[in-house]
């Protein structure tokens, strides 16, 4: 069974889309890997100067988040709350 995050992570479109997390405009890229067993979402507050930045792996044991320099609860807030937008 997948973990709920990576169910997230599939919903964002492949290359660039944007979207809104806690009222602010993001440009979201995303980017798989090995054959869809990772991997990488980058986004950037439009306009600002937070980001989100993070690896997923897929294992034959387990699903890995591997946050880039930021806590993985920040990560998880993204994902769970970004909607994206029809641009």
């Amino acid at each position: 069974m997948r973990d709920p995050l990576y169910h997230k992570i599939a919903q964002l479109p492949e290359g660039y889309s944007v979207g809104e997390f806690r009222g602010k405009r993001y440009g979201i890229s995303r980017q798989s890997f090995n054959d869809g067993k990772s991997e990488k979402v980058y986004a950037e507050e439009l306009g600002g100067t937070d980001f989100i930045s993070l690896n997923y792996y897929l294992t034959s044991s387990k699903d890995l988040l591997k946050p880039c320099e930021m806590p993985a609860a920040k990560v998880r807030e993204f994902l769970n709350e970004v909607r994206l937008l029809d641009e």
